[in-house]
């Protein structure tokens, strides 16, 4: 399966999208704002990603006013963080294949 897990707000993922031309190309785009990531799904990526932390976004506006950048997160606390809250999920996150890309850095694109 080849989908990419995205925000359709954020002007980065969108430029992605685009330049990858991801529609064109087959991939399932995931609203993750309007459809949010399922335990299994998340679980996909965990298994490719090989930890939670590898897919949580510390630039989650949500990060420091709940104060988690003073607290020492376990995977467990990462996995639960995602679930609850789209924005904890680095995007984009695409998987092709049995491939995982994470992030919006260069090397992913």
């Amino acid at each position: 399966m080849n989908k990419i897990y995205h925000l359709s707000t954020c002007s980065t993922c969108k430029k992605i999208l685009e330049e990858i031309k991801a529609k064109d190309r087959g991939f399932i785009l995931q609203d993750i704002k309007k459809e949010k990531i399922t335990p299994a799904q998340l679980e996909e990526m965990h298994a490719l990603a090989g930890s939670y932390e590898a897919l949580f976004s510390r630039r989650s506006q949500q990060y420091r006013p709940m104060g988690l950048h003073e607290k020492q997160l376990t995977e467990s606390d990462y996995r639960d963080l995602i679930l609850q809250e789209y924005s904890f999920l680095k995007r984009p996150v695409g998987i092709a294949g049995n491939r995982i890309y994470v992030g919006s850095e260069t090397k992913n694109i």
